[in-house]
């Protein structure tokens, strides 16, 4: 018997939703659409749908808006069927059901993160512990200890014991043999980096050294390097060196594929800070470019920076990167339609609906309640009296100067929302009215502003708190929200 789906809508989106769901026939499965009895499907909640819906009507799931707040446990608990919200935006309903059966698994990845903490012997533990803590949550495997040959780094071995009390693996940055003999003493897990004049190092301690010619882009070297390392029978990382664009970058490129063609199983570390420092671009490109190559040479350890700001991402960049290029390439496909992290600026669908299609929308309105949408053609601001359409949020003030009135707290309100959908227009970002842009991996995962919130008066994310705003023309936080949207 085939799978029976109920797709739970509001009275706008209904229309909508029956052609998107007719449009992706045959879907190998039935379905039916229960308009729930509110205007904006976006403010529904699981409480309103306990009190509104009796029964499952015959279906086998249920599918609800995605942007439904509250629990799925009691709407499962009543009507016996699972329960899952459905995509953000209607629109993108074709891709959650074609994805559904293969959302890939970013979990698995084969390369391994080192995260400079560069100038470390001029700060102190604590901050050491604090840097090495950030970047263990972007992703970071190991963290490497950097500092310049002759500084003073007096706390290197209480820093290397710090970080290993934290259960992380930990290497040692140095061009300076003795530093490095210290290091490794002291328990560092790599060493970078050694060299034809440095391999005695190797002897006095037993961590895995990282590999480079002398000069760096001279293989012979490295390969001398190797065959020592080898005679020992010790482990080790090779680096035929990353060059910077027009300091040999396309030669360096060469160098790697040429190694590892050479040496397919040797194991390889690439440093990528030379590009993404190095360059004014942003830095998730940079990263996506890399690890491609990176992917395609099976090379097994990167050594990341952020010390310029515009790379203060890289590191999360980078295990995002590692995670997409290995899951498209374990299946031999493009790295397209696998995860957003990297498309930090723009988007590959900003604008789902046509102006004609929001229009619709706003002719159907019956209320005084504003809402904003971005289509090609700009931005959208409607309600009942009437559809605006803009480039620029100042050009909707007369207009709504006249509507708003004394209400400061919904003036303020709109103009964040409409400063927010004009950067989203300009961008090709996709924009969803009372939620955050998406900036994938340009920032943390959530980021809840406490500042903004006291300054606000309440301790709710701000988010969850000015949801409803474009619901009520009334600022009170009231359950209106339900009332006023029949």
């Amino acid at each position: 018997m085939a799978e029976h789906i109920l797709f739970l809508t509001g009275r706008l989106a209904r229309k909508s939703l029956e052609q998107v769901l007719e449009a992706m026939a045959p879907t190998g499965f039935d379905y039916s659409v229960y308009d729930l009895g509110i205007s904006v499907a976006g403010l529904m909640t699981t409480d309103m749908i306990l009190r509104r819906l009796d029964g499952a009507m015959g279906a086998t799931r249920m599918v609800l808006p995605g942007r439904c707040r509250g629990g799925l446990e009691p709407l499962v608990e009543k009507y016996g069927i699972p329960v899952e919200r459905g995509p953000d935006d209607l629109k993108d309903m074709p891709q959650f059901f074609g994805r559904a059966a293969t959302r890939p698994d970013l979990s698995r990845h084969r390369v391994r993160i080192f995260a400079e903490i560069v100038e470390a012997a001029q700060v102190s533990i604590g901050h050491i512990v604090e840097r090495a803590a950030y970047y263990r949550d972007c992703g970071a495997d190991v963290i490497d200890l950097g500092f310049l040959p002759g500084e003073s780094f007096g706390h290197l071995e209480e820093a290397i014991a710090e970080l290993k009390r934290m259960g992380l693996q930990v290497s040692v940055d140095s061009l300076a043999p003795e530093d490095l003999i210290r290091g490794g003493r002291a328990g560092a897990d790599y060493l970078l980096s050694l060299h034809e004049g440095s391999l005695h190092v190797a002897d006095e301690v037993a961590s895995t050294p990282v590999l480079v010619g002398q000069p760096a882009h001279d293989l012979a070297s490295l390969e001398r390097a190797m065959e020592w390392m080898d005679k020992r029978g010790r482990d080790m990382l090779c680096d035929p060196i990353l060059e910077p664009i027009h300091f040999g970058f396309t030669e360096s490129i060469v160098r790697y594929r040429d190694f590892r063609a050479k040496y397919p199983a040797v194991p390889m570390m690439m440093g990528v800070g030379n590009l993404t420092e190095l360059t004014d671009a942003d830095t998730a490109g940079i990263n996506a470019l890399l690890f491609g190559i990176i992917s395609e040479l099976r090379i097994d350890a990167v050594l990341a920076t952020e010390v310029s700001p515009h790379a203060r991402s890289a590191v999360r960049e980078a295990d995002r990167a590692r995670r997409i290029m290995f899951w498209s390439g374990e299946r031999n496909r493009l790295p397209k339609d696998v995860d957003d992290s990297l498309m930090n600026l723009h988007e590959r669908r900003p604008f789902p609906y046509t102006p004609a299609e929001i229009a619709g929308f706003a002719a159907a309105v019956k209320d005084a309640n504003y809402r904003i949408q971005v289509s090609e053609a700009g931005v959208h601001l409607y309600n009942r009296d009437g559809l605006l359409t803009e480039g620029d949020p100042y050009d909707f003030f007369p207009r709504l100067r006249e509507a708003l009135g004394a209400d400061a707290g919904h003036a303020f309100y709109l103009g964040v929302e409409l400063a927010r959908a004009q950067l989203a227009w300009k961008l090709g970002k996709r924009y969803d009215q009372d939620e955050d842009l998406r900036w994938g991996a340009a920032l943390p995962p959530v980021i809840e502003d406490l500042t903004h919130q006291k300054a606000m008066g309440t301790t709710m994310p701000l988010r969850r708190r000015n949801r409803g705003r474009a619901a009520q023309a009334d600022p009170a936080m009231t359950d209106s929200i339900e009332d006023s949207a029949e």
